[in-house]
């Protein structure tokens, strides 16, 4: 009985309180949320073309990227032209506030930029950006 008692009692003080410990955690987590920016990217990179009159747009939540080889990105996902009104009208439930922007790659083909802004127009979004760096 004497053993059951020593054991319970060394097991008791061996205890590791982890209470700091998850403190600390939780304190670095609000940091990273809190310092995080919430941009959101299109999913792939593209050599925008150049416009003199370009304009930094302040709120742009849902963006299409358009590659040169006639990919589609959504979201971070390639998209058929049929499914952009689908994805367009799914994201406009999710940010109603927010404006589409399509990026188009130079090399990119002129129509599918039109069918693509067709899409987004029949998905309900009048106001369409086209997205160009500043020129020199």
């Amino acid at each position: 009985m004497r053993r059951k008692r020593h054991a319970n009692s060394e097991s008791a003080e061996s205890d590791i309180d982890l209470t700091p410990m998850l403190d600390v955690v939780f304190i670095m987590l609000i940091f990273f949320v809190v310092t995080t920016s919430f941009i959101k990217e299109s999913g792939v990179e593209v050599n925008q073309p150049q416009a003199d009159t370009a304009q930094q747009q302040e709120q742009a939540n849902i963006l299409i990227a358009i590659r040169p080889n006639g990919e589609i990105w959504i979201d971070g996902r390639a998209v058929d032209v049929r499914a952009v009104r689908a994805n367009v009208e799914r994201l406009r439930a999710e940010f109603p506030e927010g404006q589409v922007v399509v990026q188009g790659d130079r090399a990119a083909q002129i129509g599918l930029l039109v069918k693509v802004m067709d899409q987004v127009r029949l998905a309900g979004i009048m106001n369409v950006a086209i997205a160009a760096d500043q020129g020199d």
